[in-house]
Formats: C-alpha cells, sequence, structure tokens
C-alpha cells in the first residue's frame, strides 16, 4: 500500500499514462495509440516490462529457493545456446537457397546467350519474376508483418511496444521464404535486416515454448512469462541475426546495444555475447563443410565477408580531406536516401497499397522486370574493354570463361579477350559485385562512366524497391552505393597526385589496396543513412579482416553521420514515425524542459477503481475505455481517500474470465489471509499476440452481480512523481525503467523516510558492510544529533503553526 503521501487530492486528471505530448500519430488519442488492437485502439500495446509485484507475485517468491534460481538462470543460457543455433541455421538455410538459386540462374542465362542474348534475357527477366513473385505473394496473403526489414517493428519492441503478429511463427516462415525470393530475384535490397527480424522471432518463439496456432508448442520452454525476460530473448536474437548476416559476433552485440533496445544490463551483455558466439561457430562450421561442393553453387560465398588482409599498411595526412569528403558524400546521399524512401513510402501507404494486396505483388512484379532489364539491358550499351596484361600476375582469370560469374565477365564482347566492367558489377550477385569493388588484384577493372551509371541506376533502383511488399534490407544495397562512389574518389585522388602505378580505390603507397576508399565509401554511405557509428565500425572491420583501416572508418563515420543529422532522421526511425510505432527516443525533446508533468497529462481523463468493486462495474469499464490501467482507491475509516495501487487490464480480463476470485460480499477480506487462486504466470499476456479482450468473455446475470476484491491482484508500489516535476526529468525516468504508467501525484504532506546509497550497501544476511558502516558513522552521528534538535524544536513549531 503507498503511504499517507498519495492522499487528499488525487484529482481524476493526475494520471500520466504511457504516452508524451506531440505523438507522430495524431489520429489516436492520448490512452488510444496505445490501447489493445481488438479493441479498437491504435494498432499497437506497450509491453509491461516493469514487474507488478502483486501477492500472487510475491508469494510465488517467497517459495522460490535458491534451487530454482540456478535452474532459471541455466536455462537462460541454455535458451541464448539454442537462439544462437537457431539463427545460425536459418542463416545459413537463407544464404545457400539465395547462392543456389543465383547460381542456376546465371548459369542458365550465360549457356542461353551464347546462342541467343535476346533469348537469354526472356529465361533471365522469368527466372527473376516468378522468385520476386513468389516472395510477393507469400508475404502479401500468409504474413504480412514480414515485409520490410522488420528492424523498426523489433526496435519498438525492445522500446516498449508491441505490434501484432511482429514475432509470429508464419511472421518467421515468411521472413525466411520471403528473403530468399527477393533477394534470389536480384532486387536492390539485401537479407541482412531480415536476418534480425528471424532471430527476433526464433527467440521469443523459443521464449513462449512454440506457435499454439499451428501446435507446434511445448510446455516445458514456457518458462519466461513476462515482457521482461521476453525482451532479454529478443534481445539476443537481434544480436545473432547480425552476427550470422555478417560473420561478426562483436558487432551484433555492439548492434544490440546502439541500435535496437532500450535498456541494457551487465547481466544481459554475458547472453548476447555468447549467443553470438554460437551463431559465429554455426557459420563457420556450415561453410567448412560446403567447401567439398556439396552446397551447389555456394561455395565459399553467400556469408558477407571479404578477406583483405593484405589491405594497405599506411596512409599519407594529406589523403584525410578526400577520406573527409567521402564522409560528407556519405552524409548526404545518406540523408537523400532517407528522405526519398520516406516519400515514397508515403506515398504507398497513403494512396497505393490501399488498393489491395493485389497491386501490391503487381508493383513488386513491375519493379522486379524493371530490375531485370536494366541489369541486362544497360551492359548491352557499354563497350568491352581489353584484358589488361597485370591481371595474369593477380591469379585471376580475365575473361571468365562462359557460364561464370564474378571478376571479368565476358558479355557482349566481339572477342574472348574482352570484358564488360558494366556487366561485372550490374549481371552479377551483389556478394560478388561488392567483391569486385573491394578486389585488390583488379587493377583499373572499372571506368569512371560505368562507375557513374551503376551508381545513378543502382541508387534509384534502391530507393523504389525500398518499401515494397517483400522483405528488404539495406545492408548490402548500402555497401554497394558506397563502395561505388568510394572508388570513384580514389580513381580522382590517383589522377589529382599524378600516381599512375597506384590502383584507384587505394591510398597513396606503392601496393595494391584497391580496397581502401572503396571500402570507406561504404561505411560513408551506411553511416549517412542509418546514423550508426560504434557497431558499424566494428562489423566494417570484422567483414575486412583489417583492422589497420580502423581509424580511417571511424573518421568517415563521425563526418557522414554529423553531415546525415544535420537533415533528418536516421533510417529506422524515419521508418517507424512512417509506421506509427511512438518510439521514445534516448533524449527528451528541448520543449519539454518548459513543461511540467501535470501539462503533459491534463487531457487525460482517469478512471478510478474502488478496492471492492461489482462485477457488471467492471465489465461496463473495460467495454467504455481502452485504458489499459487503473489506479484503485480505497477509504480509511476516518472517510479519506487512499490510492492502493494500480491494477491492469489485462490482469482483469483473467480475473473475469476465471470468475474463481468472485465473491458475494462487497466487504474488504485480508489478502495475506485469502489463498491465491491464480499463479503469477497467468497473467501474462501470450508474447506478440492480442490477448483477451472483454467480447471473450461470457459473464452471466449472476456474474454480474457478484464482487472482486482488486488488493491481491493491483501492484501496490507504482512508481509516482510530483505534479511539477520537470517533463524533461519524467521522460527519461519513464523510458530508463521501462514503464508503461506513472502517477502523477500533488505534492506529499510529509516524509516518512529518506533513502541514500548506504541504505542500499545490503549483504545477503541484511546487515550493511563493515566499510560502509565505517564510512557513515560521521554521517550518522551528525544525523541524529540534528534530529534530536528538530524533537526538541517541534512543540515550539507547532505551536506557532496553530
Amino acid at each position: 500500500m503507498l503511504s499517507n503521501h498519495l492522499q487528499n487530492g488525487i484529482e481524476s486528471d493526475n494520471l500520466l499514462w504511457s504516452r508524451v505530448p506531440d505523438s507522430d500519430d495524431a489520429s489516436t488519442d492520448g490512452v488510444g495509440l496505445l490501447s489493445s488492437p481488438r479493441d479498437g485502439g491504435g494498432g499497437v500495446d506497450s509491453l509491461d516490462y516493469e514487474v507488478i509485484e502483486n501477492y500472487a507475485y510475491r508469494e510465488e517468491q517467497a517459495h522460490r529457493g535458491k534451487l530454482y534460481v540456478g535452474y532459471y538462470v541455466a536455462v537462460k543460457w541454455f535458451f541464448s545456446l539454442l537462439i544462437g543455433i537457431g539463427t545460425g541455421l536459418a542463416a545459413v538455410f537463407i544464404n545457400l537457397s539465395v547462392e543456389n538459386f543465383a547460381g542456376w540462374k546465371f548459369a542458365l542465362t550465360f549457356a542461353i546467350i551464347q546462342k541467343s542474348y535476346f533469348a537469354g534475357f526472356i529465361v533471365y527477366l522469368v527466372i527473376n519474376l516468378v522468385l520476386v513473385f513468389s516472395s510477393a505473394y507469400i508475404i502479401t496473403q500468409f504474413a504480412p508483418a514480414a515485409a520490410g526489414s522488420g528492424i523498426p517493428e523489433i526496435k519498438g519492441y525492445l522500446n516498449g511496444i508491441d505490434i501484432p503478429g511482429t514475432l509470429l511463427f508464419r511472421t518467421l516462415i515468411g521472413k525466411i521464404f520471403g528473403s530468399i525470393g527477393s533477394v534470389g530475384g536480384g532486387l536492390a535490397l539485401g537479407k541482412e535486416g531480415p536476418l534480425v527480424h528471424t532471430g527476433a522471432c526464433i527467440a521469443s518463439l523459443l521464449g513462449q515454448g512454440g506457435s499454439t496456432k499451428y501446435h507446434l508448442n511445448s510446455r516445458w520452454p514456457q518458462l519466461f512469462k513476462s515482457d521482461r525476460d521476453r525482451r532479454d530473448l529478443v534481445t539476443c536474437g537481434c544480436a545473432a541475426g547480425v552476427a550470422a548476416a555478417f560473420r561478426a559476433p562483436v558487432g551484433g552485440v555492439l548492434f544490440a546495444l546502439e541500435e535496437v533496445t532500450s535498456w541494457w544490463r551487465s547481466q544481459l551483455m554475458w547472453r548476447v555475447f555468447f549467443t553470438s558466439a554460437i551463431v559465429a561457430v554455426v557459420v563457420r562450421t556450415a561453410m567448412g563443410w560446403c567447401k567439398s561442393g556439396i552446397c551447389g553453387h555456394f561455395g565459399g560465398g553467400g556469408f558477407i565477408i571479404w578477406d583483405v588482409s593484405d589491405g594497405q599498411d599506411d596512409y599519407y595526412f594529406k589523403e584525410l580531406l578526400p577520406m573527409a569528403v567521402i564522409g560528407v558524400i556519405g552524409g548526404l546521399l545518406g540523408a537523400l536516401f532517407n528522405q526519398l524512401t520516406y516519400y515514397m513510402t508515403s506515398w504507398r501507404r497513403n494512396y497505393l497499397h490501399k488498393k489491395g494486396n493485389r497491386v501490391k505483388i503487381y508493383e513488386a512484379c513491375i519493379i522486379s522486370c524493371l530490375t531485370s532489364a536494366i541489369s541486362f539491358g544497360l551492359p548491352l550499351l557499354r563497350k568491352c574493354s581489353p584484358c589488361p596484361e597485370t591481371v595474369t600476375d593477380s591469379g585471376i582469370e580475365c575473361p571468365r570463361p562462359p557460364g561464370m560469374y564474378g571478376n571479368y565477365v565476358n558479355f557482349y564482347c566481339k572477342t574472348d579477350n574482352e570484358y564488360n566492367d558494366l556487366a561485372t558489377i550490374f549481371f552479377n550477385t551483389q556478394d560478388d559485385a561488392i567483391r569486385n569493388l573491394f578486389s585488390a588484384k583488379t587493377m583499373r577493372e572499372f571506368s569512371a562512366q560505368s562507375l557513374l551509371t551503376f551508381l545513378a541506376m543502382f541508387y534509384t533502383l534502391a530507393v523504389v524497391t525500398f518499401g515494397t511488399a517483400v522483405p528488404a534490407g539495406q545492408f548490402v544495397p548500402g555497401i554497394m552505393i558506397g563502395s561505388t562512389y568510394g572508388r570513384l574518389v580514389g580513381m580522382f585522388v590517383v589522377r589529382f597526385y599524378k600516381k599512375l602505378n597506384i590502383e584507384e580505390g587505394t591510398p597513396l603507397i606503392q601496393k595494391s589496396l584497391n580496397l581502401s576508399y572503396a571500402l570507406l565509401g561504404a561505411a560513408s554511405f551506411l553511416g549517412g543513412s542509418m546514423r550508426m557509428t560504434v557497431s558499424l565500425c566494428v562489423i566494417m572491420v570484422e567483414i575486412t579482416n583489417n583492422l589497420k583501416l580502423l581509424p580511417l572508418i571511424m573518421l568517415v563515420l563521425l563526418v557522414s553521420k554529423a553531415v546525415g543529422d544535420a537533415f533528418n532522421e536516421g533510417l529506422y526511425e524515419v521508418q517507424a514515425r512512417l509506421k506509427g510505432i511512438p518510439l521514445l527516443e534516448s533524449r527528451p525533446k528541448y520543449h519539454m524542459r518548459q513543461m511540467i508533468a501535470k501539462e503533459a497529462c491534463q487531457s487525460q481523463k482517469v478512471i478510478s477503481l474502488p478496492r471492492v468493486i461489482r462485477v457488471a462495474d467492471v465489465a461496463s469499464i473495460l467495454r467504455s475505455n481502452k485504458h489499459n490501467g487503473f489506479p484503485v482507491i480505497d477509504h480509511t475509516r476516518s472517510g479519506e481517500t487512499l490510492v492502493i495501487g494500480l491494477v491492469l487490464r489485462s490482469h482483469l480480463l483473467v480475473l473475469l474470465q476465471s470468475k474463481v476470485d468472485f465473491q458475494h460480499s462487497p466487504l474488504p477480506c485480508d489478502p495475506s489471509a485469502r489463498p491465491i487462486r491464480h499463479r503469477f504466470s497467468e497473467f501474462a499476456k501470450p508474447v506478440s499476440s492480442k490477448g483477451l479482450c472483454i467480447e471473450d468473455i461470457h459473464l452471466t446475470s449472476d456474474d454480474l452481480e457478484m464482487y472482486i476484491d482488486l488488493a491481491p491482484f493491483l501492484n501496490p508500489s507504482p512508481y509516482v512523481v510530483p505534479e511539477d516535476m520537470s517533463l524533461t526529468k519524467v521522460y527519461n525516468l519513464f523510458r530508463q525503467l521501462g514503464l508503461r504508467h506513472l502517477f502523477v501525484v500533488p505534492r506529499p504532506s510529509r516524509v516518512i523516510g529518506l533513502i541514500t546509497r548506504k541504505d542500499l550497501l545490503i549483504e545477503e544476511n541484511g546487515e550493511s558492510s563493515a566499510v560502509e558502516l565505517q564510512q557513515s558513522t560521521s554521517v550518522r552521528g551528525r544525523y541524529s544529533e540534528t534530529a534530536t534538535r528538530a524533537d526538541a524544536a517541534r512543540p515550539l513549531l507547532d505551536d506557532l503553526l496553530g
């Protein structure tokens, strides 16, 4: 029960719900934004990351000994192991499928163009169209929540917002098979973002014991019932997805820390790191198994890693200027990309996609045909170049034999000693195209005209493709765009300094260093678009296996992020705003400094419940509003009103459905003397689903006339702030603690105690540490003396105050 400072004037407008001013979704009112979807709310629901310490919870905790705690921790680690294995296997399956589909497609197309280029184009277009159609059909008809990268939705989930369908089993299936179709179909997108969503789905499904809808569930794993535990599992899944996509386990941990999570603990760090390490082992084992050739066209490809350890050894001070220019270009192009995709996605959501699923499929198929026509047709317009004489010394064959793809592709060339540089990047898998752009053994393989053509066309395709009804990631397209203009800058630097014996992609030293400017360009575009710094820096170092480039990558990331931030938000924040996901960012808005808590909740109407309430009144209140929490009040013998806690809507629905706690008497009972008929886990809402709603519950006329004592089921210790607290402090408290509701009350009338650091330094035996006792002796002595003086002066104060 809350202390007496909550009494005296709990006004109806003094409760701050999970909402802050200037919400991006202006169409929903206050609490309705975070209401239950089935009750007609805004489509998203808040998560209860706060522990509800009701009597059921306390009784359950009291019966748990150290053995159970050890078992609980061991199961968490075991689940981390399963998440790593599951995500690694899913990534291997996706990459095997994509590489083999792409390999068969290019092998068949190259075989046919030896006789007819037109017939080869038709085959190429039809294969891409079938793959993209299958992806769009799966998404529109089976798993709509699997469209896009999924990172904004997962970021919202870890921020405290549950979007229905995001972590379901069908979403996982749609993400896996949809990614195979969209990436294998040659669209200007990647599979790395969807892998993050895939890892989160696997983690969530493991935490809830599988899928009940498809009868793929087990009772044993259903240990993690709270949203807090599921949040930790989903965090592990996100890190596992990045680790699987880039073979970058450390980068996966930092990505989860920097980009998607809103709350972080040191215990979680260990489990996330362990999960990423397991993923790296699974992926490495699978790649070693495929080296024997039993994986078809997969071989050593599929996973993004380019070993460029033979890259630069040093760089000159005068090279920092062009490298900073790369950062500026990355920031400008990244910000432009975010703005263009914002306009395109907004137009799709407001006009095109409202016409139905058939239009979504048509759109994806049209973009597939356009992409196939550009990637096949533009190289036909490009004149072939003779193979350089130095290529034989590098061990790379020029041109490639018919039916092969990679470096120096012979495409529509008159002689056998020529190659088409535009086809080498366009008519290729994205992974191989990036390897060609990063290659340190292909001197002057690409002309500036071809690079400019590819940059303009692929940038346009990436903008148009992003937002279609297929799983889509932006890591690989961003790397391709950035590495292209990075190599262009490298060519300019070489010509400007007249170092003709140096490759165009390198710093100014006598060595084959084609990768440096291309790699810096890739990092700059990703930093300018996604606004990541630390995690992206580590990912780029891990995928290139070159630690010497670290200072340069840090430089361009800092520059590109600063330039991009001057224009708009990051890509994921822009997409989250478009989808109506009310994210609480790490920093409050500047104008919140001028506001107080009372001003933020003046438009809210608080509905309070008495401690003992009629069932009919509960049902009526739940039907008439969409609030997710209700303050519970009680009256003392002297008639004073006390707020005794907060009861959640979901808990009330469980009580109404079970009916075991109905009573005939309107009088309260002693909760400690009353047996608890519910386990704490029974109040948990199924993960990423709608849960119970009032329309699902059937109550007879006799049930409606009975009563419920809410005292055993409410949260007796909700967080409270005074009404004149700065909204900035309220925002930070709300976000950092992961709250869903926060009481706003008048100024307290008295103080019953003051907790400091020394009061929290308690050992397991309940005593303070010896060091603390020695350090606080003088403090306690002064406190005792002050308290004695205050007691002596209290009668005088009472007389003066009347």
